[in-house]
């Protein structure tokens, strides 16, 4: 296992596997079943036990940032907005514009159901 001599681990908790993190739980005498915890279980179990508070993971936060984040209803406005221009293509005959706009419309349809 991944212990010194003195029983400290030198990896932190995330980057642990299942059974490391299971023979670390075993050791904890409030912790039970575990063996049939899965990964995220275990981690937020052993977290808890020991008082370690869970950090956010630094990616999902600089993505956040860089990405707006639209409403439900700004959304649906962008898809009526594409539905109309995706009629004109259609009506001038432009099948490769129509195409990239259907797509356009499956992918804003996708971004509503997560928002939801």
């Amino acid at each position: 296992m991944t212990e010194d001599k003195n029983g400290t681990h030198d990896k932190p908790l995330d980057k642990m596997t299942v059974t490391e993190l299971r023979e670390i739980a075993k050791e904890i005498p409030d912790i039970t079943g575990v063996h049939g915890m899965k990964k995220a279980e275990l981690l937020e179990a052993v977290r808890e036990a020991k008082g370690i508070k869970a950090e956010a993971p630094k990616r999902a936060a600089a993505k956040t940032k860089a990405k707006a984040v639209m409403s439900v209803q700004e959304l649906k406005a962008a898809i009526k907005q594409l539905r109309s221009q995706r009629e004109q293509a259609l009506a001038e005959n432009n099948k490769k514009m129509a195409k990239i706009y259907r797509r356009r419309i499956s992918r804003l349809k996708k971004k509503t159901r997560q928002a939801a």
